[in-house]
């Protein structure tokens, strides 16, 4: 497979230091390495820390993670992985990463690999130090990982490029999926068999739901800060807009496209069709069958089917249109980063890397989570998840939606957080607490506009 061009809007020119943090900024040429890292010796013993959010969500995320990276040492015997969530105690602990990371640089102490989100990626590079791929290892060699038998979808693949560089190998990721109660359907007096196929057509079903069943009618867990942008993105996008130019210059969060999506959703809360609940909230009452529908990551899947089994009917559709415009899926997830500056750290790291983006890790987090494969090809009929994803249809509108899938775009800057967020925290505040859409999200764009990096 040859590699495409980075999908990720442009690039930074150069790249500034945090603010009062005590961070010093990093170029593609500043690895800490005069060549490529040399391999380990035999017998050369290392030990790395790989720092993960999966480990701060309980049951099928960190038993998969826990039983990989026993495999791993079982295969590496000279090198001692120590497994850590980030440092905090947000609902979602993806949302602790950066500052965890942060605070371990201040102390001189990071992980040394570590999952990152794509929409971290200029501040992963810029101020977390994370280093070049190809320039450690080689072009080649990074190649390899992305190809073999079964390579990387081509649109996953450049997900973590920057600048002619590869600063990551994508590891999980998910596009927006409608999952729905086919049960609740049922008692609503709706064909579960013809999910809905726009939002009016999810408002409609919502409203029937709640009127006949007394249960909440859809969740879009895309409205809150917790949930960060990279559904909302593909809500707006979906309606012909975007959060922020594509020169990444210009926040358009505020424009026409965006405010429908969030006057849309403030309408599906003050008809009674969507329940006021923050996102853990959210998927937990779809767990328990209390909601009919919800828009979500694939991440959750393996709770919903374990929450469903033997008690309801889980079913899913892909992402809802507006009206006869065609849906855009974006892109969720993270990709595994090296931050260590230490050349044997660095080969072990990348020897971590490999294994857990390989086939046969693939394999577990597929079945175990739900999150997409991203050697697609695992999912032919006669590959290792073939038979199982034809007797998981769940997984169908994942893969369709593959294909027509555009990127996260990350905010640019050192101030990205507090821009992302403070367009988060509008958005929840319109749907949520009735806000007026246009002039919350306009109040927001302009606060952001003063974060902007000075181009």
């Amino acid at each position: 497979m040859t590699r495409t061009a980075p999908l990720l809007g442009l690039v930074l020119a150069t790249v500034v230091a945090v603010s009062g943090c005590g961070l010093s900024g990093s170029t593609a040429t500043d690895t800490g390495s005069t060549g490529q890292v040399p391999e380990l010796q035999p017998g050369q013993r290392v030990s790395i820390v790989f720092e993960s959010y999966n480990y701060g969500l309980a049951g099928a995320w960190t038993d998969t993670f826990n039983a990989l990276i026993a495999d791993f040492g079982a295969k590496f015997p000279n090198i001692q992985v120590t497994a850590q969530k980030p440092q905090g105690n947000s609902p979602n602990p993806a949302t602790d990463t950066i500052s965890s990371i942060q605070n371990q640089l201040v102390a001189g102490a990071p992980p040394d690999v570590a999952q990152l989100g794509f929409s971290d990626l200029d501040f992963t590079i810029g101020q977390l130090r994370a280093k070049p791929l190809d320039s450690l290892f080689g072009a080649s060699e990074v190649q390899r990982t992305f190809d073999g038998r079964l390579p990387y979808h081509e649109r996953a693949a450049t997900l973590d490029d920057r600048d002619g560089h590869t600063y990551g190998v994508p590891f999980v990721f998910s596009t927006p999926v409608l999952y729905f109660n086919a049960d609740l359907f049922t008692a609503a007096g709706l064909d579960p068999n013809r999910p809905p196929a726009t939002w009016q057509q999810v408002a409609e079903a919502a409203q029937a739901i709640t009127a006949k069943t007394g249960k909440g009618g859809v969740y879009i867990d895309c409205l809150t800060k917790t949930a960060k942008d990279w559904c909302f993105q593909s809500l707006v996008r979906s309606n012909g807009g975007r959060v922020i130019s594509e020169d990444r210059r210009t926040l358009t969060y505020a424009d026409a496209p965006a405010v429908e999506v969030v006057r849309m959703a403030q309408d599906l809360v003050t008809s009674g069709g969507m329940p006021k609940l923050a996102q853990k909230q959210g998927y937990e009452s779809f767990v328990r069958g209390e909601i009919g529908m919800i828009l979500e990551t694939s991440a959750v899947q393996g709770t919903f089917v374990a929450g469903a089994k033997d008690k309801w009917d889980l079913r899913s559709t892909v992402m809802p249109r507006f009206g006869d415009k065609p849906a855009v899926p974006t892109n969720s997830g993270a990709g595994l980063h090296i931050l260590s500056a230490d050349p044997a750290e660095q080969r072990a790291a990348w020897e971590l890397i490999k294994f857990l983006t390989s086939a046969e890790a693939y394999e577990r987090i597929a079945k175990n989570i739900g999150y997409l494969p991203l050697r697609t090809g695992l999912l032919a009929p006669s590959e290792s998840l073939g038979a199982w994803a034809a007797a998981n249809p769940l997984l169908g509108p994942n893969v369709a939606q593959l294909d027509g899938m555009e990127p996260w775009v990350a905010m640019p800057g050192n101030n990205y957080l507090q821009i992302r967020d403070g367009m988060m925290d509008a958005v929840e505040a319109a749907v949520f607490q009735g806000r007026d859409p246009q002039a919350t999200l306009a109040d927001a764009r302009a606060e952001g506009a003063k974060l902007l990096p000075v181009r």
